[in-house]
């Protein structure tokens, strides 16, 4: 294999290599996929949330460091598919309006060298693609869309929608949040006529042992793979990227089998998506006598504007049990751009999958005192009404990834950065808790979501640190997302966002491949 070419070299199957794998998959060309990880194994853990969460079984066995030099475990998940094995599925659009420059009380949030009309035919396509279930019309800050949703919303299940009723009766207009699902298959992957997977509580933040979830791998991955022209490797890590002498092309991709074996691959074009974090450190590693700094780095920019939104994840506890199965089917953007007593954006609100009593157990030490004795974990799971509150990040220069001298990844990052949107949004929903009948005052923080020891390690939506724009003094990439430095060299994860929105970002991603994958379909051509 060594020293084997091909058209183009694909480094991470995520949402955005994936998508740009099977974009590219129907040229004929010869693709090549790399991932770090393997393929997870199909097993009873894959639903226990006692392994997913408490024990974090399928967390990358990693530790960065934050920038006083502690370690802490990231969020990330090395395999194929990448971290949309384990994400929750809601495929949101980027609102229009944040495409343009959007002021916060902790800064301004960038325009983008796009608009929405730009990408928004790509959304619908990556909507399409990805079996996404919604409604148009109910969102009120959703943007213009060429077609409707292609599934219906997944319908609430009682006490949820009971929950939508109330917030309506208080005058703000829920609507069915979109997701990614295929609800058409049993675990034996037979069609069935059951509204929801069987185990459909275990979409959020689970690996899916029935395929059910729209994860890279199954939309796309996999499908890519049945051409003869595309292959996939896999406990491949690469080390660094080399160029030619000039500087403007690389020429090889210096790869790690795992095995003890190194191999030097190339490409006409190389295509990085390791996720934000680790495309900005593959970059900072392939430093050479043309690029110092690090590839594609001639401004300074790479690492730099490291964004991973402002998110809470809370429990309220409601007077009523709580039965349902798929929670994961309700959100808010009421006060998503701002609010008759503040005039700067908030964030939205989405409900997260159903909590159980091993997750609540996990916290206990942290909720000691707040919650009922009379009231048992089994219990409390039983009465849990589960929210994820999102807030936007601002892209600061010293939010940034760095590689210390053994190459260890370098977080720095300010954790208090723009934090008063979500914090407001926290406030509006404490106090409407007894109007959805909900016990006031036990709106409890529900961190294990997060798969973290300290707050830095909630990582599952960083973007930001290879941004794209027109000016090469400013940014890193173009906007096809091509370096600006290089010839041959693209950057399709959510690196190159220049702001973050409050929604999922993964959609985002997913459509902008796509675009990307056009682009260079037609350079092969």
């Amino acid at each position: 294999m060594d020293d084997e070419h091909f058209d183009v070299i694909v480094i991470g199957t995520g949402a955005g290599g994936g998508s740009l794998a099977y974009r590219l998959a129907g040229t004929g060309k010869r693709i090549l996929m790399l991932e770090r990880g393997d393929y997870l194994p199909r097993e009873r853990d894959n639903w226990e949330s006692s392994a997913v969460f408490v024990k974090g079984a399928y967390r990358a066995p990693e530790f960065w460091l934050d920038r006083h030099g502690h370690e802490f475990p990231p969020e990330v998940n090395y395999y194929v598919g990448g971290n949309t094995k384990f994400y929750g599925a809601a495929l949101f659009r980027l609102r229009p309006e944040d495409f343009g420059e959007l002021r916060h009380p902790g800064g301004v949030s960038p325009a983008w060298p796009i608009g929405y009309d730009d990408l928004e035919p790509y959304y619908t396509e990556a909507e399409r693609l990805y079996l996404v279930h919604g409604q148009r019309g109910e969102d009120p800050t959703e943007g213009p869309a060429s077609a409707p949703y292609p599934f219906p919303p997944v319908q609430h299940e009682p006490r949820i929608q009971e929950l939508s009723d109330d917030l309506e009766k208080l005058g703000l207009r829920p609507f069915h949040l979109p997701i990614g699902v295929n609800l058409t298959q049993d675990v034996q992957g037979r069609a069935t006529h059951h509204s929801v997977c069987i185990r459909c509580d275990r979409v959020d933040g689970f690996p899916c042992l029935a395929g059910a979830k729209s994860d890279a791998q199954v939309i796309c991955v996999d499908p890519a793979l049945k051409h003869d022209n595309v292959r996939l490797i896999t406990n491949a890590y690469v080390e660094r990227l080399e160029t030619d002498p000039s500087g403007r092309t690389v020429t090889t991709v210096v790869t790690d089998l795992g095995d003890g074996s190194t191999v030097r691959l190339s490409a006409d074009i190389v295509v990085v998506s390791c996720g934000a974090v680790n495309s900005a450190a593959l970059l900072l590693r392939s430093a050479g006598d043309r690029h110092p700094g690090g590839l594609a780095n001639s401004s300074g920019v790479v690492g730099r504007h490291y964004m991973r939104h402002n998110n809470l994840a809370l429990m309220a506890v409601s007077k009523e049990p709580n039965p349902t199965r798929f929670q994961k089917t309700l959100a808010i953007n009421d006060w998503y751009l701002g609010d008759e007593d503040w005039d700067y954006p908030l964030g939205g609100i989405q409900m997260l999958g159903k909590s159980d009593a091993e997750q609540i157990k996990a916290n206990a030490p942290r909720w000691a005192g707040r919650v009922s004795p009379e009231m048992p974990f089994e219990v409390l799971a039983h009465h849990a009404v589960d929210f994820w509150l999102c807030g936007e990040d601002l892209p600061q220069p010293g939010n940034r990834v760095t590689l210390d001298a053994d190459g260890r990844i370098r977080l720095t990052l300010d954790e208090e950065n723009n934090v008063e949107g979500v914090k407001r949004l926290r406030h509006k929903l404490e106090g409407m808790l007894g109007h959805l009948g909900m016990h006031p005052h036990r709106l409890l923080d529900h961190s294990i979501y997060l798969h973290k020891g300290m707050p830095i390690g909630a990582t599952a939506h960083q973007a930001g640190t290879v941004r794209f724009g027109t000016d090469p003094r400013s940014s890193a990439l173009d906007v096809t997302c091509k370096a600006h430095d290089l010839d041959n060299l693209y950057v399709v994860d959510t690196a190159f966002f220049p702001s973050i929105g409050a929604v999922n970002p993964s959609l985002t991603a997913i459509a902008n491949a796509l675009r990307v994958g056009d682009h260079i379909a037609g350079r092969l051509r």
